[in-house]
């Protein structure tokens, strides 16, 4: 463990969600275990052309055997995912003031970074066959940021044999003891997936995905109407819900499987909703989601309180079917003080100071893996490693 790694590290978390929308980064200042203070943060968005590519790439990737392979669609996605990262980082860094101290600086008056960690965008979420892909390059943002770059969170977990997701969970207990909110608490995080972080009396965790968050709704709207998404739940707001759609898409045999549990997000099918009209498939679409969220909650037990982050959080028809359907209090994120649209990316600074410190990433309760587990993989700018390799053989 290096001396830095042992203390407070202000880290830079970066997220590209399975809703395909752009790139999260979000500063948080932590040794991995507690949360010291938070930094500014910001958003790169994709373009549509971007989008493309990334869509293009995860229709290819569904054949993949190698987690390795680039074929022709994933390598063009994979610049276009770690172009978009280097944009996103230095467009923080130069807005915020915040300079890169890839040795470590720890003088708050220059407002150095120390590390990044890359999330990087998921094309292949496959656990049954111990497989799981993320793009993007972490040596090439090393290199291009001059900063230690944490990457490839997923890996070794679903290498154990786990399910390789959710992982934020572990940073969702730490958001929850800085608020100092009730046990039993539910932490939902609404983005192409939903998934919910169970948090017991004693600060037990337990978690798994429940179900479709964003992506089926918005591959629908897109669909219909040409629209990256349903913007203010426009469309579900005035739409009636369709029961006997709803039932056959509950049907679906992954509900039946054994918990905890992880999807890819294209695992559902949204044919149930191919015979209704716009504003009625989206209505039906948003209260299935809301039915899986009900269903992973109720798995664990209920809690006091349900707290909503996510893109699916600014969806007031998703909002509101919750409140209908949960029977504790539903909050967002942002109304008790959590970034909320980038509590992923913060979790991901989080993660990467815990994988820089050997602690686990990853537990029993919320993965499935058998022993609580770390991961990510670690590296160094090329350019700094080179100089302090010819340092050392000058003395």
């Amino acid at each position: 463990m290096t001396t830095e790694a042992a203390g407070l590290l202000r880290v830079v978390g970066l997220m590209s969600g399975t809703s395909l929308d752009g790139v999260d980064a979000a500063v948080l200042e932590t040794d991995g275990e507690t949360i010291a203070g938070f930094g500014p943060r910001s958003y790169r968005p994709y373009t549509e052309a971007e989008r493309e590519v990334l869509r293009q790439a995860i229709g290819a990737a569904r054949g993949m055997v190698d987690r390795a392979d680039r074929p022709g669609p994933l390598a063009r996605a994979e610049a276009v995912v770690t172009r978009a990262h280097i944009e996103a980082v230095r467009q923080l860094l130069r807005e915020n003031g915040l300079v890169a101290s890839a040795a470590g600086d720890a003088d708050r008056s220059v407002r150095a970074i120390q590390l990044l960690g890359l999330h990087g965008q998921t094309v292949l979420h496959a656990p049954e066959r111990r497989l799981t892909v993320q793009i993007g390059d972490g040596q090439a943002l090393a290199d291009e940021t001059g900063l230690p770059v944490v990457f490839d969170f997923r890996a070794a977990d679903v290498a154990a044999g786990g399910q390789g997701a959710p992982l934020v969970p572990v940073y969702h207990r730490a958001l929850a003891s800085r608020s100092g909110l009730p046990r039993p608490l539910a932490v939902v995080n609404i983005g192409g997936v939903a998934n919910v972080t169970w948090i017991g009396a004693d600060d037990d965790l337990a978690a798994s995905d429940v179900g479709p968050g964003n992506a089926l709704l918005d591959d629908f709207v897109r669909s219909r109407r040409g629209q990256p998404f349903d913007k203010d739940g426009g469309l579900a707001c005035a739409g009636k819900v369709d029961h006997e759609a709803l039932a056959s898409l509950l049907a679906h045999p992954w509900f039946g499987r054994s918990w905890p549990k992880s999807l890819d997000r294209n695992a559902f099918d949204p044919a149930a909703v191919a015979r209704l009209g716009d504003k009625d498939g989206a209505a039906t679409l948003v209260a299935f989601t809301a039915a899986g969220i009900a269903r992973g909650v109720a798995h664990f037990g209920g809690a006091e309180q349900v707290v909503v982050v996510g893109g699916g959080a600014r969806n007031p028809a998703t909002m509101a079917s919750l409140r209908n359907i949960l029977p504790a209090p539903v909050v967002r994120g942002d109304e008790i003080g959590w970034a909320g649209d980038f509590v992923e990316a913060e979790a991901f600074a989080f993660l990467a100071a815990r994988s820089v410190r050997g602690l686990p990433l990853t537990f029993p309760g919320t993965t499935g893996v058998r022993r609580p587990l770390t991961g990510g993989l670690l590296a160094r700018p090329r350019q700094a490693v080179a100089s302090a390799a010819a340092r050392r053989r000058s003395t």
